[in-house]
């Protein structure tokens, strides 16, 4: 039947901030379901509170409200709103959850609100696991066996009747804490134990452990009419007991027979037409890889996180699809936009393999447990296709930027036989390399296979490069052995290494040989039909489907992966450089290696390469289509890093020259500009003895911010406060000490601000000034924000004008850069400067109104900001006031300390807008789920030198009748000043007393932790534990006295004062 026409408007609600489980994926499907429902001519109105993305600017909807996704902060918009509908299958689980939610209020029923897509009652049926049980025994599908307990002895007794082993799943806790696999009667009775009590229900469900399956992946789509069809079959690398986030994913599916993958196929549509599903929706399956037995492990009633990778995998856009049909369109009718020619209906059909690897955080927190099991701990992926799984993976690897580049790991290569045998047994997420390191040493296939599970064909593949790196070893120069190398996906570097000669030679060597890529079109249809979609990948074969159209092009270098440290900001930068070169009537051209994200929709640019963000794949793409030049300036630090190798090969960088990008990242020849300039910055010494350090922070004196000078992100960078604390740091960093040479700062606790800005040679443009509202020392994409400064008088606004100004046309800067400072007194001390976006740019694009990226992406292409409309200096500041407050996914990474320091731990952000400071506070508090009460309990745990700062806070809390709790040295400081104190006992001193910290907080009494213990690093010191106790709880935690300052002030706004008259 054809769209409706009963409903206008349509709310669509978003996944909010980005965090681990959850991340861009929803974003890129929310994008697409807007443009897809305005296509068809419905009002959009948009809700989300991630300021960070693409989905969240004013061209993607009619209306966009950044708030935050609480029940009454949406049912405020739709009393302003009257939408007709509500769209609720593209927002993740938060945006499932938010309109459940919002159902049980009755505000649905009351302004005769209808929810889209597939029935609450479907969704409900596909969530609840009993539900979903009863659904397949009615079908005849087969689940595997479970039970609901709530005693120890219930858990045991069904565990000895279905056999061992099994998976125990704690009701109502974050991400599958407290569970855990049991291979024998023994370890069910404590993991049950320990289940029980750490579930708020005391509930668990036991369920036969199906571990060593293969595990199957369909993304299915279905309409009103009851059409279904499968868009995507996908087979993990590693078998079932490895979350799908977290594993290698193959499709199509790589080793399923004709009979298995019908069987799974058939299973797949009758649960999707039995559930009543409308749009699209993922079905997770498991199978006995020595029978034709299998299982159903879940169904998402919702696009999914798989959906993005199928989307991009197979070229067939599941969100545009899922949204039509929500709005009555059949798959029937819909023209597949790919093609151009077919319908929707027809089943994608692949020529080539695709491969999935995930990024994890690990080199982030070396401390964190990287054990890989049923609990998601990536966070973001990257892609690669290629005609042969080989080449697939090999590029994949190397789209990765880890330090590996191949699938060879110093690492493990130096790792004892005992060493390797563990790591292939408990997966981490290194064990790809040790695979191949375990065929290196001689392991067979049947070994490897016994110790992983893995199935003998993907075991095959890693065994098949290995043998190609002796071949090539054993062949030095030959160019048949070259052809096929690179047939299967070795990249130049490797054969270098492995020829011990340069990756400049072998590339000269293989140009001379006409060994070169082509490349080939994805086009959902394994080119039956005649398909325009200008969406390509590289591969060793005869003919190139790519063609270069006479236009003028530019070349746009993306990010890569997700990673903390460099997250989806630099995405929206993409788009909207690429939104700008073609308004300036360029071809403007994409390389990218993400699949989660808008900039690799084949919508978005003229062409679209997914390669992998190497100098050999860059240069390839540049080889074929000549541009006018390459633009790096919004793909972060990736980007950035490929610009000299680019310019030494005769590639034209277009903006900031590359030697002006030199000056501003190397920190020697950058020290030199300050001091011409005379520019105030922190002093600092550098020092390469333990002695020598020691000596240069008598110098400068205490607090000092010491670091190893090589550093990425702020890795093993801390404040010390005292002597001994610095002879700890030293002796914690030993092995860095030893080889680096070591920076001592002299750390300044002023107020820190960013600034972005756009320079033309001329004239400097400052849209605006972020100030931060935590100290100094905590990291910027950790710190909250706000957005006009607060603090700052005008005085100071005009030196960060003036020194910012000095700065960009020192560094000769053409486009935009990205400056942070220290305000201290009066004065304006540089911190450092980034020659490229940063990730304020979409936060201050959508409050200021000037399209930062667009605007500088026209100043590299030579055009002025005076010929723009734009003048010189600080742009002029709107009467709302914006926060942002970062998000954590410390739930998902037990072992990760949860104290804010110099080093970036936040993977996503929120923001909060309205007339005051405080509203706006509470917003952003709001949007990160920090919602407190309006009287609850605090909990105090202090270092000695915060006790001064800490009683002002103390006094606010209790003026708004929160109780205070603290442990014994706070509760007496806090006392001799006439305030009311519940003392508690420390965490080692008498721990089954009721009144012990942690049993206060797993007791649910505590409504927010202040913890500013930190140097309590290690694991089992006080600090650390409260902090990992107050997160796996899902309390509130608050460990930098400014933020617990702000967090007052937007209570305060909300409470009334009660003083007695004097």
């Amino acid at each position: 039947m054809p769209k409706r026409t009963d409903i206008h408007k349509i709310m669509v609600i978003g996944s909010g901030p980005i965090i681990i489980g959850q991340a861009a994926e929803f974003d890129y499907s929310g994008t697409q379901a807007c443009l897809a429902l305005r296509e068809e001519g419905y009002e959009v109105v948009l809700v989300n509170s991630n300021p960070a993305t693409i989905m969240t600017d004013t061209t993607i909807a009619d209306k966009v409200y950044i708030e935050p996704l609480t029940v009454e902060s949406i049912s405020r918009i739709i009393r302003q709103e009257y939408p007709d509908a509500i769209l609720p299958t593209l927002g993740g689980q938060v945006g499932l959850n938010m309109a459940m939610e919002l159902a049980k209020t009755g505000i649905l029923d009351e302004l005769h609100i209808e929810l889209l897509g597939t029935k609450l009652q479907s969704i409900e049926q596909a969530e609840d696991r009993e539900k979903f049980k009863e659904l397949c025994k009615s079908l005849g599908e087969p689940v595997p066996p479970s039970k609901t307990v709530n005693t120890v002895e219930d858990a045991l007794a069904f565990g000895d009747e279905i056999g061992y082993p099994i998976i125990v799943r704690p009701a109502f806790t974050m991400g599958g804490t407290g569970g855990g696999i049991c291979n024998n009667h023994e370890e069910l009775a404590e993991i049950a134990k320990n289940g029980l009590e750490l579930s708020p229900v005391t509930e668990c469900l036991i369920e036969k452990s199906i571990a060593g399956y293969k595990e199957v992946e369909f993304e299915v789509m279905r309409d009103h009419d009851d059409n279904a069809m499968i868009v995507c079959c996908m087979e993990n690398f590693d078998p079932v007991g490895i979350h799908t986030g977290d594993s290698i994913v193959f499709s199509p599916s790589q080793t399923l027979s004709d009979k298995e993958y019908q069987m799974l196929r058939d299973c797949s549509l009758r649960l999707i037409r039995a559930l009543k599903i409308e749009g699209g929706c993922n079905v997770q399956l498991a199978l006995d890889p020595n029978s034709f037995n299998y299982d159903v492990i879940e169904v998402n009633p919702r696009v999914s996180r798989s959906s993005a990778l199928a989307s991009k995998a197979t070229g067939y856009p599941i969100a545009k699809m899922a949204a039509k049909i929500a709005v009555g369109m059949t798959l029937d009718e819909i023209k597949n936009p790919v093609t151009g020619t077919t319908y929707a209906e027809f089943e994608p059909a692949l020529d080539y393999v695709v491969c999935k690897i995930p990024r994890w955080p690990f080199d982030k927190f070396p401390k964190a447990d990287r054990v890989l099991g049923t609990q998601m701990k990536a966070t973001g992926e990257v892609m690669a296709i290629g005609r042969t799984a080989e080449e697939a993976m090999q590029k994949a690897v190397r789209s990765l930027e880890i330090d590996e580049k191949d699938l060879y790991s110093p690492e493990a290569h130096v790792a004892s036989d005992g060493q390797l045998e563990q790591k292939l047994v408990k997966a981490q997420d290194d064990r790809l390399f040790y695979l191949a390191e375990a065929f290196r040493r001689g392991y067979s296939a049947e070994d490897v296979h016994e110790l992983t599970k893995i199935n003998f064909y993907f075991l095959d593949i890693v065994q098949h490069m290995v043998e190609l790196e002796k071949t090539l070893e054993e062949n030095k120069d030959d160019v048949d052995v070259l052809r096929l190398a690179k047939k299967y996906g070795f990249s130049d570097p490797t054969i270098a290494s492995l020829w011990n000669e340069t990756a400049d030679e072998v590339r000269a060597f293989r140009k001379k040989h006409g060994i070169i890529p082509v490349y080939k079109m994805v086009d959902t249809c394994a080119a039956e039909f005649e398909s325009k979609t200008p969406y390509f990948y590289s591969t060793y074969d005869a003919e190139n489907e790519s063609h270069k159209t006479g236009k003028k092009s530019v070349i746009v270098i993306g990010s890569g992966p997700i990673r903390i440290g460099q997250g989806v900001e630099f995405d929206y930068a993409t788009v909207h450089c690429v939104k700008a070169l073609q308004k300036m009537g360029y071809e403007a051209i994409v390389i990218n290696s993400n699949p989660e994200t808008v900039s690799t929709d084949f919508s978005i640019s003229d062409k679209l390469y997914f390669e992998p963000l190497t100098l050999e794949d860059v240069l390839n793409v540049c080889d074929l289509e000549k541009p006018e030049g390459v633009i790096v300036q919004f793909g972060g630090q990736t980007s950035i890093n490929l610009a000299h190798g680019l310019e030494e090969h005769g590639v034209k960088i277009l903006g900031t020259k590359v030697a002006d990008v030199n000056r501003a990242e190397d920190r020697e020849l950058f020290d030199q500009i300050i001091k011409q300039l005379h520019l105030n910055q922190p002093q600092g010494l550098t020092a390469t003895t333990h002695e020598g350090v020691l000596e240069a922070a008598d110098k400068l004196g205490y607090p000092v911010l010491v670091r190893p000078s090589y550093v990425l992100g702020g890795k093993a960078m801390e404040i010390v406060y005292t002597k001994a604390e610095l002879e700890e740091y030293l002796q914690d960093h030993v092995d860095i000490a030893a080889d680096h040479p070591i920076l001592v700062d002299d750390y300044l606790d002023g107020r820190e601000c960013d600034v972005d800005a756009i320079s033309d040679g001329k004239e400097v443009l400052l849209p605006g000034i972020m100030e931060h509202i935590e100290h100094a020392g905590v990291h910027s994409g950790d710190s909250m924000a706000v957005y006009p400064p607060q603090t700052f008088s005008d005085e100071v606004k005009e030196k960060i004008t003036d020194v910012t100004r000095k700065l960009a046309l020192t560094l000769n800067c053409v486009g935009i850069m990205n400056i942070q400072f220290i305000v201290r007194d009066g004065e304006v001390y540089v911190i450092e400067v980034n020659p490229r976006a940063s990730r304020t740019v979409p936060f201050l694009s959508k409050i200021t109104g000037i399209e930062m990226a667009q605007v500088a992406t026209r100043v590299i292409m030579g055009e002025s900001l005076a010929e723009q409309g734009y003048g010189d200096g600080l742009a002029p500041e709107p009467d709302m006031i914006s926060v942002k407050a970062p998000v954590f996914s410390f739930s998902k990474l037990s072992d990760v300390d949860a104290y804010l320091g110099p080093e970036m731990k936040s993977t996503g952000e929120v923001m909060g807008s309205d007339h005051t400071f405080a509203q706006a506070l509470y917003k952003a508090f709001a949007g990160a789920k920090m919602q407190l009460p309006e009287n609850g309990n605090v909990l105090l745990t202090i270092e000695d030198r915060d006790k001064e700062k800490i009683l002002p806070i103390a006094k606010r809390f209790a003026r708004i009748g929160y109780r205070i709790f603290a442990t014994k040295g706070t509760a007496d400081f806090l006392r001799s000043h006439d305030l009311h104190v519940d003392p508690v006992t420390k965490v080692h001193e008498d721990e089954d007393a009721k009144d012990n910290i942690l049993n206060e907080l797993r007791n649910g009494k505590i409504d927010l932790v202040i913890n500013t213990m930190g140097h309590d690093i290690e694991k089992n010191s006080d600090g650390f534990i409260i902090r990992q106790v107050a997160i796996g709880q899902n309390v509130p935690l608050i460990t930098a006295l400014d933020t617990a300052d702000a967090l007052l002030t937007s209570l305060e706004n909300r409470s009334f004062a009660t003083d007695a008259l004097k």
